[in-house]
């Protein structure tokens, strides 16, 4: 189960992240959501994802699992479609929560920025109330709002 909140923002996040990722992601299908996604980080083995997410907001359920690069290559040859790239800082915050700041298609007309945190538990989710320092950072929050998932920006920028 993936229970999480998403922001729009503006840029990155102040301070130094504890880590980056710089990531590629493809769509088989978005509706239910069947993703690959590519994971690089300095010191640390490449990682190739397949993923299943059902529809839903805040609380949906993720499937995940390793593939090889072997398979990642060919699923992407399978989308035949440029990948969607995103370069993700995590900022560790109070309580083993993380910040995930993520800057979609770097230098690209329809590139933008947006944040997530997810949560242990749909409680968790609704009680939580950004650090100080994140409140304004955090103030455009579209966790509900349809038309603003990766899925949804892949059918804008790549089509169907």
């Amino acid at each position: 189960m993936e229970i999480e909140r998403k922001w729009l923002t503006q840029g990155w996040p102040q301070g130094q992240p504890d880590r980056v990722i710089e990531m590629e992601q493809g769509y088989i299908s978005v509706s239910p959501t069947v993703r690959i996604r590519s994971h690089r980080e300095t010191g640390k083995a490449d990682r190739y994802v397949l993923c299943f997410k059902s529809k839903g907001g805040l609380v949906r359920q993720e499937i995940e699992t390793d593939i090889d690069k072997a398979l990642f290559d060919q699923l992407r040859d399978f989308i035949g479609k440029p990948l969607v790239k995103k370069v993700q800082r995590r900022y560790n915050l109070p309580g083993g929560l993380v910040l995930e700041a993520n800057q979609v298609d770097p230098g690209q007309p329809t590139g933008f920025f947006y944040a997530e945190v997810e949560f242990a538990s749909e409680a968790d989710a609704l009680a939580w109330q950004p650090v100080q320092g994140l409140a304004g950072y955090l103030q455009n929050e579209v966790t509900d709002q349809p038309g603003e998932s990766m899925g949804a920006y892949w059918l804008r920028t790549r089509g169907e």
